[in-house]
């Protein structure tokens, strides 16, 4: 496969089914990103992806959660399969977690899975939690990334889950795993730097952030000792593709920091080594 020039690592689907089965509190981000008019009614996997080819995103990581059903991911891998990586959701809370773990190694056996999708505050739960633990534990034996939400929660559930200082203890605890912390941290920017500053294996990526937006201590971390730590994404349909990357130019990048952000960060920290060429 020809080495991409922009991997998008946060996007979801966003079908009707997605909508109707959300709750009040989740819809709330949108009103607050000013973007629910273009998502109330839902987006085709079809419109999804030829937004991702208006923006020139080679490859994005479609992902489930506790309210994306992943069984849209997986059609949505079928039909595009030489676009998109997924990262994928099993939950130990509504079944065992025996039975999350067996579900989990299925679905990497049978779909190129790179990543396991963490948004503990949608559970009401830390990401510390310990039912959550015995999915680290497999992450790390499969080679997928744990991918989580950090800082404060957009829908109306508890931002304490996405404390940074929750993430040293998991990287702490599994030192193989790779930890990509979605979001950047605001309002604990800081703490989520000296986290991945201080673990190998802990990366921020900055979906639902724009460019324009990032906090100068992000900015100069992403542009000097956090080069090799920082991952483009967009969180589509949050974001639309070709905002957040349309204001990558006005970083001021390097072209080595550049390519590193937009793509050999993302290979590195999901173990996408088949796009290396």
């Amino acid at each position: 496969m020809t080495r991409p020039k922009v991997i998008d690592a946060w996007i979801q689907p966003w079908t009707k089914e997605v909508v109707e089965g959300l709750p009040d509190r989740a819809l709330h981000v949108f009103k607050q990103y000013g973007q629910a008019s273009r998502l109330q009614d839902g987006i085709s996997l079809e419109v999804m992806m030829e937004e991702m080819d208006a923006a020139q995103v080679d490859i994005s990581l479609i992902s489930g959660g506790p309210m994306v059903p992943m069984h849209l991911v997986l059609e949505a891998m079928e039909r595009w399969p030489d676009r998109l990586r997924a990262v994928v959701w099993t939950d130990p809370t509504q079944t065992s977690i025996v039975r999350a773990l067996a579900d989990l190694e299925a679905l990497v056996r049978n779909y190129p899975v790179c990543g396991f999708k963490m948004e503990a505050f949608a559970l009401w739960r830390d990401p510390t939690d310990r039912v959550f633990y015995p999915l680290y534990a497999k992450c790390a034996e499969l080679g997928i990334a744990l991918q989580t939400q950090v800082g404060g929660t957009g829908p109306l559930y508890p931002s304490r889950t996405g404390q940074p200082l929750l993430i040293d203890e998991i990287a702490l605890d599994f030192p193989e795993l790779k930890i990509v912390c979605g979001h950047v941290g605001s309002p604990w920017v800081d703490e989520m730097i000296h986290v991945a500053w201080k673990h190998p294996n802990v990366f921020i990526d900055t979906s639902a952030r724009l460019p324009k937006y990032f906090e100068p201590a992000f900015t100069k971390f992403l542009t000097s000792f956090g080069q090799d730590k920082c991952i483009y994404a967009s969180d589509w349909p949050v974001l639309d593709f070709q905002r957040p990357l349309g204001q990558v130019d006005s970083l001021g990048l390097s072209p080595e920091v550049r390519e590193k952000f937009l793509v050999s960060n993302a290979i590195t920290a999901f173990g996408l080594d088949d796009l290396r060429a």
